[in-house]
C-alpha cells in the first residue's frame, strides 16, 4: 500500500543533518526536571517520541541566564551539571535516527522573580505581562553577559551531544523585545534602526556559529500575534527574519502564534477556532533564501501536515500536542495506520494546565504521558496468560480499560446499558467547540472493533450476567448518578437548595442529553467551575435561550484558567447574550408561576440579597457515584476479582477516568 503522506515522509536536510521525515516534536517545557536536572521521567518522555518516529526533537528550553527563569521545572541556567543527563537522553534518542536539538531561551521582562530571585533583564526595563513586576534595563556590559550566556548554553548543548540549538525569539521574549520598537526604547547601538534592533540577535547567532562550528544546526523560533498592538506585525517580522537569512545566520525558522501580550493563542485550545501558524510560516517562507521554514500551532494530524508540506507552505511541521497524545504518530502515519492515531482534543487540561499548577505535564487522552518510565512507554505489553475480562460501563474509564485489556491479549466483553459508547464524554462533545471529543470517542470505537472487543450496547450488567459470563476479572466503570440537591460549596451547611425538587430544575446531564423542555430564561448554577458549567451555558445560549450563569467565584470557568480557554469561552458566551453573575450564591428557587420561578440570591461580597425570575434552573453541581453494580457483585459469594474505575469511585474529570481505566487494565495479574 502506498504511503498516504508521501511529502511528509520525504527526507529533508537541515545544515548537514538528514531528517528522515518532516515531523518535529517541538520545544515545550514539560516540567519534569528534578532540582533543575533532567530526570528519568524526562528521558523516557523524549525517548518514547523518538521511538515513535519523530524526525527531529527540540528538547525543552533551558534558560541561558538566571534572569530569564520562568518555571520551576526549567533546567538549571549556567550549570554544567545538565550536560551528563542530557547526553544520556541524546544517546538514547539518536538510536532511533532522530535529530536532536535543544532550545535556548530568555524571556526578558516576562520572567518570574518568584522562581529566579533575580530582576527581569530586558531591553528597556518594561513591565512583565505575567505579573505585576517591573523590569531592569540592561547595560552594555549586561548585554555582553547575556550574549555570552547564549553561547555558553549552546556549547553545553554541543557537549551534551545535541546536533544543534533553537534560539528562542518568539512570544515577545528577550530577543523579540530587542526587535520590537514598543519594548526597545534604547538610543544607543542596540536600539532605534532595524540594524541596531537586530544587533543583539545577530551577535548571538554569529557567536554560536563561531563557537560550535559550521555543522552545528542553528534554528530561530519566532511568532506572530496579529491582535496584540505592541507586537511586531507579520510584515515586520518577515523583514527581520529575512535580514538574518540573507546573512546566513540560521539554518531554519519555526513560526508559531501568540505572545505574552495575549498568551492564549500560543497553545490554542479548541475554543480558539482557526488559530494556527501555517499561513504565518508560508508568509515568512516567501522571504527566505536559505533557511528552512517550520510551521507550528494547530497542526493536529498527519493529513494537515501533509497538506502544508505538499503545498510548499512549510518545510517541516512541529506537532507537539499531537505527539503528546500519541507518541507513535509518525510511525503509524508512515505505516498507513493514520486511523489508529489517538487524537488530541486540544483541551490543554493536562499539558499546559498541569504545568500552570507547577506539575509535570501529562495528557487527558493519554495517561502514559509523564509515566513512560513507569509504564514502559505507551505500548501495551502482552499478558502472560489470557483472561476473560468483563468491563461494565462504556464511558471514558470503561473504554480505556477495555482497550488496554484487549491490547494485552485478554478476551474482553464491554457492556453498556445505554445505546452508544461514550457516557458523559458524549455529553461533553455536544458543547460548543468541543467536537474533537466525538473524534476521540470514534477512535475508541474503531480500536475496540480492531481489537475484537465484544461490545454489548443497551444491555445492563447484573449479578446474573457475572454468573453467566464467569469472567476472570471485572472492571466496574458505571459512572455517576446526577444529583439535583443544589448543594453549593459557598453554602456548605445547606445540603439542599430550597425548591430543588421543582419540575423546572434540571441537571446539566439532562440538558445535554436533549429531549427535555427548557424555558426561555435559564439560570445555570455552576458549582464545578469547569466545562460542565460554562460549556452547558454556551450550549443553551447558542440554542437561543437567555442564559445567566452564576458562580461563587470571581469569574466563570475559574478552573479552566490554566488551559487558556477560559477567557475565550467567557467571551463566546457573552457574544451570544450570556450574562455572568459572579461572587453569588443561590438561596432559594420558587415554584413555577406566570412569571417563572423566583430565584433568591445572596452577594458573597456584601451579603445583600436580591431576586430575579427564570423559567429553568440548570444545576452544574457535584454528582453521586453509581455504586449499585459494584455493591451487587460484592454480595455474590463467589465474586471474581474486580476493580472500580472512574466516576463510580468519585465524580471527577475525564483525565482521572481514563487514567484509572488504563491503570486497572495494566494491573490485571
Amino acid at each position: 500500500m502506498s504511503n498516504p503522506y508521501p511529502h511528509l515522509f520525504t527526507p529533508i536536510t537541515i545544515n548537514h543533518k538528514r531528517l528522515k521525515n518532516r515531523i518535529v516534536f517541538g520545544a515545550h517545557t514539560n516540567n519534569m526536571a528534578e532540582n533543575g536536572l533532567p530526570s528519568r521521567r524526562t528521558k523516557a518522555y523524549y525517548v518514547e517520541r523518538a521511538k515513535g518516529g519523530a524526525g527531529m526533537i527540540v528538547v525543552e528550553p533551558v534558560p541561558v541566564h538566571a534572569s530569564g527563569v520562568l518555571t520551576r521545572g526549567n533546567f538549571r541556567a549556567n550549570d554544567d551539571a545538565i550536560i551528563a543527563p542530557l547526553r544520556k537522553i541524546n544517546e538514547a534518542c539518536s538510536n532511533h535516527d532522530t535529530v536532536m536539538l535543544q532550545q535556548l531561551y530568555h524571556v526578558g521582562q516576562h520572567g518570574d522573580g518568584a522562581n529566579s530571585y533575580h530582576a527581569n533583564w530586558s531591553a528597556s526595563g518594561m513591565p512583565s505581562m505575567h505579573d505585576s513586576d517591573g523590569g531592569h534595563t540592561v547595560s552594555e556590559a549586561e548585554i555582553e553577559e547575556l550574549i555570552a550566556s547564549f553561547v555558553a548554553a549552546a556549547d553545553r548543548a554541543q557537549q551534551a551531544g545535541f546536533d544543534g540549538v533553537e534560539v528562542f525569539a518568539a512570544y515577545h521574549s528577550l530577543i523579540d523585545q530587542f526587535w520590537t520598537p514598543w519594548s526597545n526604547r534604547r538610543d544607543d547601538n542596540w536600539g532605534g534602526s532595524l540594524d541596531r534592533r537586530v544587533r543583539f540577535s545577530s551577535e548571538i547567532l554569529k557567536r554560536i556559529r563561531a563557537a560550535c562550528g559550521p555543522d552545528f544546526i542553528i534554528g530561530l523560533a519566532v511568532s506572530v500575534d496579529q491582535l496584540a498592538e505592541p507586537a511586531l506585525s507579520l510584515e515586520a517580522l518577515s523583514e527581520i527574519t529575512s535580514w538574518h537569512d540573507k546573512r546566513g545566520l540560521m539554518d531554519y525558522v519555526t513560526c508559531g502564534t501568540g505572545s505574552y501580550f495575549r498568551n492564549q493563542p500560543i497553545i490554542p485550545t479548541h475554543v480558539h477556532e482557526g488559530v494556527e501558524g501555517a499561513h504565518l510560516a508560508d508568509h515568512i517562507k516567501h522571504h527566505m533564501r536559505f533557511a528552512r521554514v517550520q510551521a507550528e500551532a494547530g497542526i493536529h494530524s498527519p493529513e494537515k501536515a501533509e497538506m502544508l508540506i505538499s503545498t510548499g507552505q512549510a518545510d517541516t511541521c512541529s506537532m507537539v500536542r499531537a505527539q503528546i497524545a500519541d507518541p507513535h504518530l509518525a510511525n503509524k502515519a508512515e505505516a498507513g495506520l493514520g486511523a489508529t492515531i489517538r487524537p488530541c482534543i486540544h483541551c490543554n487540561q493536562q499539558c499546559i494546565a498541569r504545568r500552570y499548577k507547577d506539575y509535570w505535564i501529562s495528557c487527558l487522552v493519554n495517561p502514559s504521558v509523564g509515566r513512560e518510565w513507569e509504564w514502559r512507554g505507551d505500548k501495551i505489553a502482552r499478558a502472560e496468560r489470557r483472561k476473560s475480562i468483563l468491563v461494565v460501563g462504556a464511558g471514558p474509564a470503561g473504554l480505556e480499560a477495555a482497550r488496554v485489556s484487549a491490547e494485552a491479549g485478554h478476551k474482553v466483553t464491554l457492556m453498556e446499558r445505554g445505546p452508544m459508547i461514550g457516557g458523559q464524554w458524549q455529553l461533553a462533545a455536544r458543547q460548543p467547540t468541543r467536537s474533537r471529543i466525538a473524534d476521540h470517542i470514534r477512535w475508541y470505537g474503531d480500536e475496540l472493533d480492531r481489537l475484537g472487543v465484544d461490545v454489548r450496547l443497551g444491555e445492563e450488567a447484573t449479578p446474573l450476567t457475572v454468573r453467566r459470563l464467569h469472567p476472570d476479572h471485572i472492571i466496574v466503570a458505571t459512572g455517576i448518578k446526577p444529583v439535583t440537591s443544589g448543594f453549593q460549596r459557598a453554602l456548605p451547611m445547606n445540603d439542599e437548595l430550597p425548591g430543588h425538587d421543582e419540575e423546572n430544575v434540571l441537571s446539566y446531564h439532562r440538558v445535554l442529553s436533549n429531549g427535555v423542555m427548557i424555558g426561555e430564561r435559564v439560570l445555570v448554577l455552576d458549582d464545578l467551575h469547569s466545562w460542565r458549567g460554562i460549556g452547558t451555558a454556551m450550549f443553551l445560549a447558542e440554542a437561543g435561550h437567555k442564559v445567566t450563569a452564576m458562580t461563587a467565584n470571581a469569574v466563570l470557568a475559574a478552573e479552566l484558567a490554566g488551559t487558556g480557554a477560559d477567557g475565550a469561552a467567557r467571551a463566546r458566551f457573552a457574544r451570544h447574550g450570556g450574562i455572568a453573575l459572579t461572587d453569588t450564591a443561590l438561596l432559594s428557587w420558587g415554584k413555577p408561576g406566570n412569571e417563572g420561578s423566583e430565584a433568591g440570591f445572596v452577594s458573597l461580597l456584601t451579603g445583600d440579597t436580591f431576586e430575579q425570575h427564570f423559567d429553568t434552573l440548570v444545576l452544574a453541581t457535584v454528582a453521586s457515584p453509581d455504586t449499585e453494580f459494584a455493591e451487587d457483585i460484592q454480595a455474590l459469594g463467589d465474586c471474581p476479582p474486580y476493580s472500580t474505575v472512574g466516576d463510580c469511585n468519585a465524580p471527577r474529570k475525564a483525565h482521572m477516568a481514563i487514567y484509572e481505566g488504563r491503570k486497572a487494565a495494566l494491573e490485571i495479574a
